[in-house]
């Protein structure tokens, strides 16, 4: 897709694997982290040079024009609630689950919430951080499988889905998240009670 600021929050294995995917795909990333200069951001900033920075949540989401929540699931009631303004109007794509809660893996309900105005989908959870580094398996391009808003953001995402090196598959609106989060569970399933190994990842064929 055409180049975009794109704001990441959080610099873990998540956010910084797609950091590098997006810099190297020719987009500008600005990672929202709590502590700017702190060694995991800035060393990504270090690596990636001029095309990444790092800057305070709320400044990092006024400045992106793609919102991406790679955080741990338990931190976005919180974190939500305080980006109302900065969030409107703005692709908000989650990536994070919220593991042990008695509701949804995903934080749609909460992005719209705080937002009605955002565009949010859920993509980017359902595997590792190793897939999103090398998204080809024993030759195969592993597909995404993502939910959210027909119209021109669903285009938007499908465009950084395949910047990342993978094959976007659109399995509908937002009420079809669930789906997207069954197959988070399904992959945390093989990997960690069947020992399937973080390099297993999923591919439709037929389509």
């Amino acid at each position: 897709m055409p180049s975009s600021t794109i704001a990441i929050i959080g610099a873990g294995n998540i956010g910084g694997t797609l950091a590098r995917r997006w810099v190297a795909a020719g987009h500008r990333v600005i990672l929202g982290v709590r502590d700017p200069a702190g060694s995991r951001a800035s060393g990504l900033v270090a690596e990636l040079g001029w095309q990444c920075s790092a800057a305070p949540v709320g400044e990092a989401v006024s400045a992106g024009e793609v919102v991406v929540f790679a955080v741990p699931g338990s931190a976005m009631p919180s974190l939500t609630a305080g980006l109302r303004s900065a969030l409107r109007g703005r692709i908000v794509i989650d990536a994070t689950n919220r593991l042990g809660d008695a509701g949804p893996a995903n934080s749609l309900d909460l992005i719209m919430k705080a937002c009605p105005t955002a565009a949010a989908y859920r993509a980017f959870n359902a595997f590792g951080w190793e897939i999103l580094a090398d998204p080809v398996v024993e030759g195969a391009v592993v597909d995404l499988f993502f939910a959210g808003p027909d119209g021109a953001g669903r285009a938007a995402v499908a465009g950084l889905i395949e910047d990342v090196g993978l094959r976007p598959i659109w399995v509908g609106g937002p009420e079809r998240a669930d789906l997207v989060d069954a197959l988070a569970a399904l992959w945390f399933a093989l990997v960690l009670d069947r020992s399937k190994g973080h390099r297993m990842a999923f591919k439709l064929l037929g389509a």
